[in-house]
């Protein structure tokens, strides 16, 4: 991916906490990230809002019932790696 270099302005105290976390060359990959997750954020709010204008306000039970699909999902993901691992030298998981 090509780079070009940025001239901004942000507050210290944040931008001097994430500089001693990341250390040489992980600011830059930081605030990379960073604006790249809030444009998603951004997007997946355009989503929601077209989403209740067409079909009505998500309700709590429904934010719920995604949640537990998505916690399902992420769990099952690394199982179906395990279980077709051959190179792992742990016993298959059960179903």
């Amino acid at each position: 991916m090509a780079t070009k270099k940025y001239t901004v302005t942000l507050p210290e105290g944040p931008v001097e906490a994430v500089r001693a976390e990341e250390g040489p060359g992980g600011f830059s990959r930081s605030v990379a990230h960073a604006t790249e997750r809030q444009r998603e954020q951004d997007r997946l709010g355009e989503v929601v809002a077209w989403w209740e204008e067409e079909y009505g306000e998500v309700t709590e039970a429904e934010l719920a019932e995604a949640e537990r699909r998505e916690i399902e999902r992420r769990h099952a993901e690394p199982a179906r790696a395990h279980r077709t691992d051959e190179s792992c030298a742990l016993p298959p998981c059960f179903s």
